[in-house]
């Protein structure tokens, strides 16, 4: 596949660190609009996600573990055309997924607004498109972390355990950029380095009950949404809520909605029907004219910004350090 892509020398930037100086290059034209911060948004674990990175030229940064091995992609849209480069033995493979990534197997065409408030975003953002990024622990691992804390505690866990076990981006990246460690580094991590990261036992136990099985799970790539969603919910710890965030991402599925989310219910009814307390229940049942598109549906409004007013404190933090 690496062939298919032209190889050139690319020069390290003011801020860079330069471990690779080739790069393998692709030109892709998207079928219709897109928006490549909206795309691979959803993507980024924090402002500091040590595997992904947006620059003040345009172009989106991230580092990947992909079948062929380590990898590095940037991407950039210029005149209507994606320029995208590669490094590392996983860049043949990352521009082979490119189009995936960004969108093409998605059908945006299929989502038909039921709501005047959904009608109005969606029309606000033509380059909304889901990404497929074909990868599945990337994604089912910082979901894991993401069980039942705050943002904030869950990025820093990715960030610090990322760090310290992930290995150095190929290419000339921006600095601190790494790619996640390898299902066997994730077994070798001791429990007092998961305890600083700010992570629990259940949680840790979760990752690691996953990447003993990793092939069987990077197999589900390759299924159905809800056939993936029951092979990682066999898995004790992986539930609805965490296979959702999974797939939505692994596999652009547009129907898996999440469930089990302290702020989506909430936001959902607010937008849909004026309610502040809506559970999944009723959740569910405002999405369901969107059967089919109902992850998109939650996308777009959340893109609306029309979210209830808060009048209950915020999760509180859990400082297992202290405990």
């Amino acid at each position: 596949m690496a062939g298919r892509f032209a190889q050139r020398p690319v020069p390290a930037r003011a801020g860079t660190v330069p471990r690779q100086s080739t790069a393998e290059s692709r030109r892709w034209t998207p079928p219709g609009p897109l928006d490549l911060r909206l795309v691979l948004g959803p993507l980024r674990r924090g402002p500091a996600d040590p595997t992904y990175r947006a620059t003040p030229d345009g172009s989106f940064w991230r580092a990947g573990r992909t079948p062929s091995g380590p990898g590095t992609l940037r991407v950039a849209l210029r005149s209507g055309t994606v320029h995208a480069d590669a490094w590392g033995p996983g860049a043949g493979w990352l521009l082979g997924q490119l189009p995936g990534l960004l969108g093409e197997s998605d059908e945006p065409e299929a989502f038909v607004p039921r709501h005047r408030l959904v009608a109005a975003t969606h029309r606000r953002r033509p380059g909304l498109r889901l990404t497929r990024t074909g990868l599945v622990l990337e994604s089912l691992i910082p979901s894991v972390l993401e069980q039942k804390v705050t943002t904030d505690e869950a990025y820093r866990a990715w960030r610090l355990l990322i760090r310290k076990y992930g290995e150095p981006a190929p290419g000339p990246v921006p600095e601190h950029m790494y790619v996640m460690p390898e299902p066997r580094t994730w077994r070798m991590i001791p429990s007092w380095e998961w305890h600083r990261a700010g992570v629990d036992d259940k949680r840790a136990s979760t990752v690691l009950r996953a990447v003993r099985v990793a092939p069987r799970l990077e197999e589900t790539a390759a299924m159905e949404p809800e056939q993936a969603r029951q092979r990682l919910e066999l898995i004790p710890g992986i539930g609805p809520w965490t296979s959702a965030e999974t797939v939505q991402r692994s596999h652009g599925a547009p129907d898996a909605v999440t469930v089990g989310d302290l702020h989506l219910p909430g936001i959902v009814g607010y937008a849909l029907a004026g309610e502040r307390d809506s559970d999944d229940a009723r959740m569910l049942e405002l999405l369901e004219p969107y059967r089919g598109q109902r992850h998109r549906a939650a996308r777009v409004i959340l893109l609306s910004g029309h979210t209830p007013p808060r009048r209950t404190p915020k999760m509180p933090r859990t400082d297992i350090g202290s405990l």
